[in-house]
């Protein structure tokens, strides 16, 4: 990101999108308030769109009052695309033109948390380095299989800049922010909101694998971010051990020792989290899903995911997600 791209009374716009996740929304713009707090004076402005001019509620039900987004008058040259829930929600042909007209005035645009889905959906992620809320990044890819996203807190790739969701805006705006008045005035601003460890942009959304299965051993740790590789075409028991450079029957008395569980379990049970993902984020059919798991069948996944969950697949349609 170039020094260019942010001036003197710069103007953010922020489309928010219904069902958008307010603590997303807060952490990209209380910063801006803060600065100018700080500063005293206004270095940053913002305004809030929506599609026809009325407030929209986020998925805590707060509603935020906003103007109307038209292609006429005056309008922000930085704009953020906020979305929360599910992808089914934001199938939005007004907004998708909007956003196609705004790409070709050369204006900087962003996404955050779901936002990102929006933009490749416009066409305008082709080509481009990005991120999305982790649990989004499934049904993202599905829908769009040309495009990967990386799983970083937020990335910044010349007139594009998505973000993570959550709490990452944060970070994204101190970056933004020490880009215009310098890296000792954001520590100042991140200081106001206790934010004492910015991280940067390529760091990881989710906790390391050892935090989020409280395992340590490190042949484990190998074997277990193989699997979360390893969904669609699950490997056999026997070639995992080949893998990891044990016999299989040490690979079983592992997972015993470490994790009290067996290998097929752990496995089993990643996979039916990524397809229940799936289930709430896309809308891919059940079989579909079952392929995309590797599963025999939809039968198969079916009777796995019920036994699993305690209620079958379909059940998991429509609900309510970030």
């Amino acid at each position: 990101m170039t020094s260019s791209a942010i001036r003197p009374g710069h103007t953010f716009g922020f489309i928010l999108v219904p069902g958008f996740a307010l603590m997303s929304y807060a952490s990209a713009t209380e910063p801006l308030r803060a600065a100018n707090l700080l500063a005293g004076q206004e270095l940053f402005r913002w305004q809030t769109f929506s599609i026809d001019g009325g407030p929209v509620a986020s998925s805590s039900g707060a509603s935020v009052p906003c103007a109307k987004l038209t292609a006429e008058g005056a309008l922000p040259h930085f704009m953020f695309v906020c979305a929360g829930g599910t992808p089914d929600a934001w199938h939005m042909p007004k907004l998708t033109a909007a956003l196609r007209r705004l790409a070709r005035r050369g204006d900087m645009l962003g996404g955050i948390s779901g936002g990102p889905y929006l933009l490749a959906e416009a066409g305008l992620l082709d080509g481009r380095d990005f991120t999305i809320h982790w649990e989004h990044a499934a049904a993202l890819i599905e829908a769009f299989p040309h495009l990967q996203p990386r799983q970083a807190r937020f990335v910044m790739d010349g007139n594009r800049i998505t973000c993570g969701g959550g709490v990452a805006p944060l970070d994204m705006m101190h970056a933004i922010i020490a880009e215009r008045m310098g890296e000792a005035f954001a520590r100042r601003v991140s200081d106001w909101y206790l934010h004492t460890a910015v991280a940067p942009s390529a760091a990881p959304q989710r906790a390391v694998i050892a935090e989020r299965y409280n395992v340590n051993h490190p042949v484990l740790l190998n074997v277990l971010e193989k699997m979360e590789a390893t969904i669609e075409s699950p490997l056999t028991r026997r070639a995992m051990a080949a893998f990891a450079g044990i016999s299989d029957r040490h690979l079983d008395r592992l997972f015993n020792a470490h994790m009290n569980t067996h290998y097929r379990d752990i496995y089993r049970a990643i996979r039916l989290a990524h397809a229940r993902r799936l289930m709430q984020q896309s809308p891919l059919s059940l079989a579909e899903i079952a392929y995309a798991t590797g599963f025999s069948s939809a039968a198969h996944f079916s009777r796995a995911f019920s036994e699993h969950y305690g209620h079958p697949p379909s059940k998991e349609r429509r609900r309510p997600g970030l």
